[in-house]
Parts: C-alpha cells; structure tokens; sequence
C-alpha cells in the first residue's frame, strides 16, 4: 500500500501505523482530523454508544443560494461525511462510568453550527440532566452556518442556555477542543465547561489568524489561536496528546460523585 504523507511535515507514513497510531503522525505528532464516528471508537467503550437524535436533520427553510443552493450543499456534506448533521450525540461509557457525549465533525459543512446542531446540543444535555451523566462535548467547527441566518447566532445563546443547566445541577461538563474550534461555537458551549482540554495545536480563537492579519493589516504572532498560545493565557485547562486522553477522561469522572 503507498505511503501517505504527512500535512504537516510532509514525512511519509505507512497508513495502517496512521491508522494505529490514532491519526497522529509518528514523525511529528501533528495531530490530523477525526471524523464523528472514529472519534467516538477511540473514546468510549466498546460497543456502548448509543445515538440519539438521528431523526433531527437540517432543512433550507430560508431557501437560502450562494455559489450553490443549501439544500444542494447539504446533500454533499452528507456524501462526505457519511453523517446526517455536523454533529453526532448519545449516551455512552467510558471507563464504564455513563457519560452524555456529542462530537462535532468537520467533514459536514466545515463543522458549522445551525439549528440542528444547536438542538442536538439541547438533546444531549437534557439527557445529561436526567440521567446525572457528566456531559463530554468534542469541538471542531469554523463557525455559524451562514446559510440559517440570524437563527444559526441564535443557537449560541441556546446551546450556552442548555450547558448553564449542567452547573445549577452540579453535573460535569468537559469540553475537549480540536482543530479548529472558532467563531460562534468557541464563544458558546466550547468555553464554558468545568475543565476545557485541547489537542496539541489546535486552533481555538473567534476569528481565525488569516482573517484577523487581513482585518488589522498586521503581523500577528506564528502561535495566534493555538492551544499552546491558550494555555498560557488561562484560556483553557491543559493539553492532552490523543493517545492519552481516554485515561484522562476515566481519572477526571472518577473525581466527581455520581
């Protein structure tokens, strides 16, 4: 089988040790993207995912048309991602603890959030609400989805809504940031959480650093919107490499009282 080459450092790799080795690169460590589905594999135990939701899909209720009409566009994300919505959620374990779990993908639309993501965020945690589970939500999205207009902002203040419930009744939330988390949803549900974990070199900023450098028609530092950047400043709790986030995981449930 041809090797492929890294995006980051452009070393070949052999694709069953890519595969193996969680999609990180063995020369680098560059960390490269994750879909919904192989994310929850490498996460949760085995066989104890359960979706919810699946009915909920999006709608062109704006018959909204840029270079494309919408409907068109989410015919093609689903091709290309294999999923329904930017976003998958459900119940599952980890550690054979119960958890409430959704994981964004950037396969669909650029991991935009619209309506259906912002009610599948309400679903998830409702469920976490009602069955005391901690709340784990993966992270990766460039924004709004433009083409739900004001009712895609909208979910900013619904989703924020939805997790503020989590802490009156005193129920983890964790939010696990990945490459990239920016725009609407890293200023809603992505900050807000009771720990915030990013992966090596993750871009976690509002607007991304080519749209900010254009904007103020200056140099911006090499590291602007980087986890590493964030961890500095207080902007999130620690970063943890791919491999070892599961065992992360299980030790932070196991410190709260279910």
């Amino acid at each position: 089988m041809e090797k492929i080459a890294c995006k980051n450092c452009k070393k070949k790799i052999d694709p069953k040790t890519f595969e193996d080795n969680l999609k990180v690169c063995i020369h680098c460590s560059h960390h490269e993207r994750l879909g919904a589905r192989e994310r929850i594999s490498c996460t949760v135990d085995q066989g104890s995912f359960k979706e919810m939701g699946s009915e909920i899909i999006s709608e062109d209720f704006l018959h909204f048309a840029d270079l494309k009409p919408y409907a068109e566009r989410l015919k093609e994300a689903k091709i290309r991602s294999g999923l329904d919505e930017a976003i998958v959620v459900g119940s599952a374990s980890i550690g054979r603890i119960g958890i409430a779990l959704g994981v964004m993908d950037f396969n669909f639309m650029g991991g935009s959030m619209g309506s259906v993501v912002g009610e599948k965020i309400k679903l998830i945690a409702d469920h976490s609400i009602k069955e005391r589970n901690p709340l784990i939500l993966f992270s990766t999205s460039g924004g709004a989805r433009m083409q739900e207009g004001i009712l895609s902002l909208m979910q900013m203040a619904k989703t924020v809504s939805a997790i503020r419930r989590l802490s009156e009744q005193n129920i983890p939330y964790f939010s696990i940031i990945t490459n990239p988390t920016t725009g609407g949803v890293s200023a809603s549900f992505a900050s807000i959480a009771d720990i915030i974990i990013a992966e090596p070199g993750a871009l976690y900023c509002f607007a991304g650093p080519r749209v900010v450098k254009q904007t103020i028609k200056k140099d911006i530092p090499d590291d602007f919107g980087t986890a590493e950047r964030n961890l500095i400043h207080g902007q999130i709790d620690m970063i943890v490499k791919r491999r070892e986030l599961k065992d992360l995981l299980i030790r932070l449930l196991e410190m709260f009282p279910r």
